[in-house]
């Protein structure tokens, strides 16, 4: 099919003002995130199924009139496996789109799992094999190649066509609400303000440390987290996770100690060792009462693994009821998620009460589904664990 391209200010804005008169809207993103915490944008993809555009964000600076876009309430957008073309909303245009929906999620509610790609999603209703060898390429590079912009173009143009298929489909099944909710809980999730206070429990092997470790710890990761978004590059290019739990354990005093410890990286420490001397310092400040609490883990405690098991027996007869693949009801993570704050593991119920943000198996559809009928369950057989 052939597209516009779109290279100036002006004709952005035509552009947009013609597809503000759409009902919906295929929409992609490609960018580079190599090198980068941020993602580059290198190209926006839109079709209203009339006029295909392909906007080059490299030479518009200005891109309000598509901001506008994903906020106009009036237009369904519709993208696929959004996740990442969220990040680039809100890092390139502080946008919070409204009224949008994933097909990937809308995929899932129909039987074709959690991940379903862009290519086997086609492929299942077309028949028409993409190529996607330029999925890696170089969307920064100018000028982009034909065979950059024909691969970019397929990916809106056969979106817009499947949509109302899918559409029609989950009226039929009766999960198009739930699939409406389910993006809406992913928006969310990516717009919500990140809590630098508890990025440290976040690290894989915290549970480990103890008080005054996690102290350190908590400092060290706030401080790299810092670091990565001021100098934009990612965490592991500031300092190594495995760097950064050595030096909260063993709490060196100067960077000859430092490079003596097991698990550090030498180079963390000829470009970094410093700094994090300095951030030792002033978690060394802090008083112990502050110290966080050592972290609670779900699957030490005694009788998990069974308990684990009656909740999922129960979501699997629900999912079996309503004829809803398991995995759509709840995954492991969110099944432990809904455990930790039902044992209140970690201060779990008061940071849900201070934040307003409870686990999925309690959120919008999965609680009206069989949330609440869980937690009754939980509270009748699950006094302690």
């Amino acid at each position: 099919m052939q597209y516009k391209l779109i290279e100036d200010f002006i004709s952005l804005q035509t552009l947009c003002q013609q597809y503000s008169e759409a009902s919906v809207l295929a929409i992609d993103t490609e960018f580079v995130r190599t090198r980068t915490y941020y993602p580059k944008l290198g190209l926006l993809q839109i079709f209203d199924g009339k006029t295909l555009a392909l906007i080059d964000p490299v030479v518009i600076t200005d891109l309000s009139p598509f901001w506008q876009l994903l906020t106009n309430k009036k237009i369904v957008k519709v993208l696929h496996a959004c996740s990442e073309d969220l990040e680039v909303f809100l890092t390139n245009g502080d946008c919070k789109p409204v009224n949008l929906l994933d097909s990937q999620i809308m995929m899932s509610f129909l039987g074709h799992g959690l991940s379903m790609g862009y290519a086997a999603m086609v492929e299942h209703f077309t028949d028409i094999q993409l190529d996607k060898s330029e999925s890696r390429t170089d969307w920064i590079k100018r000028p982009l190649t034909v065979k950059q912009l024909d691969y970019a173009s397929a990916d809106v143009e056969h979106l817009f066509h499947i949509y109302p298929k899918l559409v029609s489909q989950l009226e039929q099944a009766g999960w198009l609400e739930y699939a409406q909710q389910e993006t809406q809980l992913l928006i969310e999730r990516k717009f919500s303000v990140v809590d630098e206070e508890l990025l440290y429990s976040q690290m894989k092997l915290a549970w480990r440390l103890n008080a005054k470790q996690l102290n350190n710890l908590k400092h060290l990761v706030k401080w790299r987290y810092q670091q990565a978004k001021k100098r934009d590059l990612p965490l592991s290019f500031v300092v190594k996770e495995n760097t950064l739990m050595a030096i909260a354990v063993n709490n060196p005093g100067s960077l000859s100690a430092m490079n003596r410890l097991d698990g550090a990286e030498v180079m963390d420490i000829r470009h970094k060792g410093k700094d994090m001397l300095a951030i030792l310092q002033q978690a060394s400040q802090v008083d112990k009462l502050s110290y966080p609490v050592k972290i609670q883990r779900l699957d030490e405690y005694p009788g998990y693994k069974q308990t684990f098991k009656q909740v999922k027996t129960f979501i699997t007869s629900v999912s079996e009821k309503h004829n809803l693949a398991i995995e759509n009801c709840a995954s492991k993570k969110q099944i432990n998620q809904f455990l930790t704050w039902h044992f209140d593991l970690n201060g779990a119920k008061k940071q849900s009460e201070n934040t307003g943000v409870y686990p999925d198996i309690l959120s919008v559809w999965r609680n009206e589904l069989f949330g609440e009928s869980l937690k009754v369950f939980a509270e009748n057989n699950f006094k302690s664990l």
